[in-house]
């Protein structure tokens, strides 16, 4: 910029230097950094972790393509696909179902800013991080938090929950489907008729699960279903999947008091995404290139099939935990069925 200012002065003259004198009031105090006049440098790099993962070659060549608006109608026609693409990852109907302008972690505080209010019960499975982590944001909310506490490595069973339904009376239920900082996977058959027995909701986590491992939203009777692009989907952190069942919509529809996040509303975002039948709304700009990506994820994995896609991660963890053994390691999680496939899509 100072050297384009400098050429612009010297060959326009005196006129154009006084257009440049008066373009600013004040001297720059801090130069361009000289970091950013280098060109960027990326590592080759296999990421084995639980996420994010490596992208395949479609998922980075979509985040390459043309820029449009975010309420073009060729965006819109993306964005219903990608709610197809939900429904079918989370095998449910719910017409409430979308992307979120923000990781996992923003769909779960989407999700707890939606249904709880002050005063409200709250029931969470803590035998993790995140667990803690939902914990922590239904306190910040105002809800009476009631933390079913187990060590890293354990799971709920029917009966441990039904004492906390019946002890506690909440309104949600919270549970990790695959719980990431321990490898546990929570067994779900059961946990929704459950829960409706006792007039309360099941919201869901399975970022480290989706595609991984078999989820049937509907069937399973979860009300509240939320995960993340940068997992078994392998495309860029940054937007996250979210469905609501029509109890779970009542439940946000029916509020005394406004969401505490304009930005997070599902109301709002019901409409941005049209799930609600009415004519749509500005309501953010959404990451456009991002939902490029995530849409070339949700197509790789219909392609694939996702019983093809259990199948092959079901395989790598075995193949996996036999040659940990061969080490003469121990697995933390002792019950291979209780251990989620992680991302090995790539």
């Amino acid at each position: 910029m100072f050297q384009a200012l400098a050429k612009a002065s010297a060959a326009l003259g005196p006129r154009a230097a006084g257009w440049v004198r008066t373009m600013a009031s004040h001297q720059l105090l801090v130069a361009p950094p000289t970091a950013l006049l280098k060109p960027l440098s990326i590592p080759t790099r296999l990421l084995l972790g639980p996420g994010p993962s490596s992208l395949p070659p479609r998922t980075m060549a979509a985040g390459g393509l043309q820029m449009i608006g975010h309420m073009h109608r060729e965006m819109y026609q993306i964005m219903d696909e990608i709610k197809e693409g939900i429904q079918y990852v989370f095998q449910t109907r719910n017409p409430l179902t979308l992307a979120v302008s923000g990781s996992g972690h923003c769909a779960l505080e989407a999700a707890l800013i939606n249904v709880l209010e002050p005063g409200d019960s709250f029931l969470v499975g803590v035998n993790g991080i995140w667990g803690q982590r939902a914990a922590d944001i239904g306190e910040r909310l105002g809800a009476r938090v009631h933390p079913m506490t187990k060590d890293p490595g354990g799971h709920y069973t029917l009966q441990e929950v039904e004492e906390g339904l019946a002890q506690h009376k909440p309104v949600l239920l919270f549970l990790t489907h695959g719980e990431s900082s321990s490898g546990v996977l929570q067994p779900l058959d059961g946990f929704g008729e459950l829960c409706h027995r006792y007039k309360c909701l099941l919201l869901v986590d399975s970022v480290a699960s989706l595609g991984g491992t078999p989820l049937y939203m509907d069937q399973q009777g979860i009300d509240i279903l939320y995960s993340g692009s940068q997992k078994v989907l392998n495309a860029p952190p940054g937007t996250s999947l979210l469905s609501f069942n029509d109890t779970a919509k009542n439940k946000i529809y029916s509020r005394k008091t406004k969401p505490p996040s304009f930005y997070l509303d599902v109301k709002c975002l019901a409409n941005f995404w049209g799930c609600d039948g009415q004519p749509r709304m500005y309501h953010h700009t959404t990451p456009v290139i991002s939902l490029y990506s995530l849409r070339e994820g949700l197509a790789l994995l219909a392609e694939q099939g996702l019983e093809n896609s259990w199948r092959q991660h079901r395989e790598a963890a075995a193949y996996l935990h036999g040659r940990l053994q061969a080490l003469g390691l121990r697995l933390f999680v002792k019950d291979p069925a209780l251990s989620p496939p992680g991302p090995s899509r790539t």
